[in-house]
């Protein structure tokens, strides 16, 4: 087993994976049905519909592969399937309100070009919806104290060996360099690293007590930006009058002026 490589997708099969994906579905829902538009797009595990609280009128799923064979999940009917490069989206410059991508950086063999790409794809203030497993929490630890036991010939992971995980600190980064402004971040799944669903179950608590106590060393990240453009400023609809006009004062001096002629006059 120390020479296989766990994806991703065989690790949601886990009881810690499920755990996992379950507070990620709830994060997702949450976020993404109150960002409104018309096209959204995501990019990756088709496990997860992400899209599924949103209400936009076009949503679509862009996997690296068949969705077949990524794990043997149908995308939703509300969805169309696409198959692309996530460095070259089929999609015109400024055309989607929103990119959701739930663990696709980490699978991605250029995540920097993938956001790169993402920055392109967006329109200005659109919103980009992130998930990734937090290397600084205890399944991070858990993971890199496996990794030197595998050296030693023996051990096994306990995250997917697929893959490289980013950093939070380090992708919001990222983000900024793109002129992307971090909204809201989160962290979640606050349990030991156990592989059992009953000690999962028992360690419950500590959801709590982490996200009190030590909030930034949640198993799994949730991260939420949108794109900036220098310069731009948007406008109010033409049918809505500043209230500064109302309240401008050369009504006042007109009618300033009409009391001095009429009194003239009635001299």
């Amino acid at each position: 087993m120390s020479g296989h490589i766990i994806s991703l997708h065989e690790w949601f099969e886990t009881p810690p994976g499920r755990y996992l994906l379950a507070w990620e579905r709830a994060q997702f829902d949450r976020t993404v049905a109150d960002i409104f538009g018309y096209h959204a797009l995501q990019l990756g595990l088709p496990e997860l519909d992400a899209l599924q609280a949103n209400r936009m009128p076009h949503r679509w799923l862009a996997t690296g592969e068949p969705v077949a064979a990524a794990g043997g999940a149908a995308p939703a009917p509300h969805r169309a399937a696409l198959i692309t490069d996530f460095a070259a989206l089929p999609f015109a410059e400024n055309s989607l309100d929103l990119v959701v991508l739930p663990h696709a950086l980490e699978l991605g063999a250029d995540p920097h070009a993938t956001l790169r790409e993402v920055g392109r794809v967006l329109v200005p203030e659109g919103r980009v919806v992130i998930s990734g497993l937090n290397p600084a929490s205890l399944w991070g630890l858990r993971q890199r104290r496996a990794q030197v036991y595998q050296r030693l010939g023996w051990g096994a992971p306990f995250l997917p060996t697929a893959g490289e995980f980013i950093g939070y600190w380090r992708l919001r980064d990222w983000l900024r360099l793109l002129n992307f402004e971090v909204e809201a971040g989160d962290f979640g799944c606050y349990r030991p690293a156990v592989r059992s669903e009953k000690w999962l179950g028992r360690f419950e608590w500590m959801d709590w007590a982490g996200d009190h106590w030590w909030p930034i060393f949640g198993a799994v990240y949730f991260l939420v930006a949108v794109k900036r453009v220098h310069g731009m400023r948007l406008l109010s609809p033409a049918w809505k009058a500043p209230r500064s006009v109302a309240a401008a004062p050369v009504s006042i001096a007109n009618r300033a002026g009409k009391t001095r002629a009429e009194s003239h006059n009635n001299q």
